[in-house]
């Protein structure tokens, strides 16, 4: 009797496992989608920021650069 009850725990939570597994498999599909999709729509704006960011990521390659000639 208890063994029974110890297979149907482990069918249960098999399952509660496997449909888990699916539903984050779903959302990351989901926020792929979403995520290419604002991308397409919004290259413009995209270039912009990385180009404007561009001086930004000089500045802190310089200030790392010369943090590890100081040592």
């Amino acid at each position: 009797m208890a063994e029974e009850i110890k297979k149907e725990d482990k069918c249960c939570a098999q399952g509660n496992k496997v449909f888990s597994t699916v539903l984050k498999v779903v959302l990351g599909l989901v926020f792929l989608a979403l995520g290419a999709i604002a991308i397409l729509r919004w290259w413009g704006l995209l270039l912009m920021i990385i180009k404007g960011c561009i001086g930004l990521f000089l500045i802190l390659a310089g200030v790392i650069t010369l943090a590890i000639a100081k040592e």
